[in-house]
């Protein structure tokens, strides 16, 4: 009698994980991990393993699923076990701090992103007013992206753990450093102000009528009422 009450102990769990998902995987610690639930959706905790492939280094990462998307912080390392990111999730999205780090374990990068719900892609955001840059003012954005470059990143030299460059960014908009969105970098390498455009810009009717009439003659001396040498 007690071996079988043993024994109903054993299959219990097992019994009650196949009723709830289509499938998951018994960890060596008992817990019950890999679930996907009956709608074919990843639900829990989960440790995904990947194999090396072509050059590429496999790896493996920890973390939870909320209906097929990555939720809050998930670990990933290397085949040896040393850590290399320390990612954060939200809707499937990376958001807030990211850190990377090298095979080494020295820091690499930290990284900022802000996720952008899918089903409500507007967020209000604060902005100079364009008549007075001293005064904020509210405004309401569509996001066009799902995960947008949001706060400061940072990027080390492994070697002395200093930091090398850093980069501020809002809301994928980055920053100068007087915290100014820096519009476009033109092939030059040179910053384009807010609001200038590559168009030449067109001269009047007038100018070009004269310039047809014009071409190809000798250079033409204006007369204008002065006297003298």
């Amino acid at each position: 009698m007690k071996t079988l009450y043993v024994i109903a102990l054993i299959l219990f769990p097992s019994l009650l994980s196949a009723q709830l998902w289509d499938s998951y995987v018994i960890s060596v610690k008992g817990d019950t991990i890999n679930c996907v639930d009956k709608k074919k959706m990843k639900q829990g905790r989960w440790v995904v393993h990947v194999d090396p492939l072509r050059g590429e280094p496999g790896y493996e990462e920890e973390g939870e699923f909320v209906d097929d998307k990555k939720e809050g912080p998930w670990r990933r390392y290397n085949l040896t076990g040393d850590i290399l990111a320390i990612e954060n999730y939200r809707w499937g999205f990376r958001d807030g701090k990211q850190i990377y780090f090298t095979a080494m374990g020295d820091m690499l990068r930290e990284e900022g992103w802000k996720a952008v719900n899918p089903l409500d892609p507007y967020d209000t955001i604060e902005v100079p007013d364009l008549n007075n840059p001293m005064v904020m003012t509210s405004k309401v954005i569509k996001h066009e992206a799902s995960e947008l470059k949001h706060g400061t990143w940072k990027f080390y030299d492994p070697a002395t753990g200093m930091i090398k460059k850093q980069e501020n960014y809002t809301y994928g908009q980055r920053l100068d450093g007087l915290g100014r969105p820096i519009t476009e970098t033109a092939s030059t390498g040179t910053t384009k102000p807010l609001g200038t455009d590559d168009k030449s810009k067109k001269k009047p009717p007038t100018v070009e009528e004269w310039e047809k009439k014009n071409a190809g003659k000798k250079k033409v001396v204006v007369r204008d009422g002065r006297t003298g040498g």
